[in-house]
């Protein structure tokens, strides 16, 4: 394959695209698409699809929240162990190792605030590692994974023109 990038590119804009039409946007052959998706799964370059679901729409409660966690790695675990101990949570959807005033951010999803509240209460800040905690609340999504959420809606502000 000549430009693999170009088809994780593709694949990460619409994982649904058929080998035919990967085939067509790369100027390959869709047995060289098919043969290039299985190595990238098999190698763990793709390691998995995801649907953007906006849950808004639905009838399901859940709010996801931001928590920035600060850290003292010990010797020999490092921010790998504990990100992992972090991670295994199953509430938690992402974890990040940051560059900046804190050391790791962490997504959870719950089906409350005072859900969210009880997971950093009881299972994150006490961690023997942890310094601090804060805790964003996402109120409304915009984009993600570079899908606009409502994309129908333009912005209706009036334009003022400075004279």
């Amino acid at each position: 394959m000549q430009h693999p990038e170009k088809l994780l590119d593709l694949l990460c804009q619409d994982a649904r695209l058929t080998p035919a039409q990967l085939a067509a946007m790369t100027g390959e052959t869709e047995e060289a698409v098919t043969e290039a998706v299985r190595a990238f799964e098999k190698n763990d370059t793709i390691l998995g699809y995801k649907t953007v679901i906006d849950w808004d729409k639905t009838a399901k409660e859940s709010v996801t929240a931001l928590i920035e966690v600060k850290i003292t790695p010990q010797k020999g675990m490092g921010f790998d162990e504990i990100a992992r101990l972090i991670y295994s949570h199953p509430q938690v959807e992402s974890v990040y190792l940051m560059s900046g005033g804190f050391d790791l951010t962490v997504i959870i999803t719950g089906r409350s605030m005072r859900e969210v509240a009880r997971f950093v209460s009881e299972q994150l800040a006490p961690m023997e590692n942890v310094l601090s905690t804060g805790t964003h609340f996402i109120l409304k999504k915009y984009k993600e994974y570079g899908v606009e959420y409502d994309p129908s809606v333009n912005d209706k502000r009036e334009v003022m023109l400075a004279w």
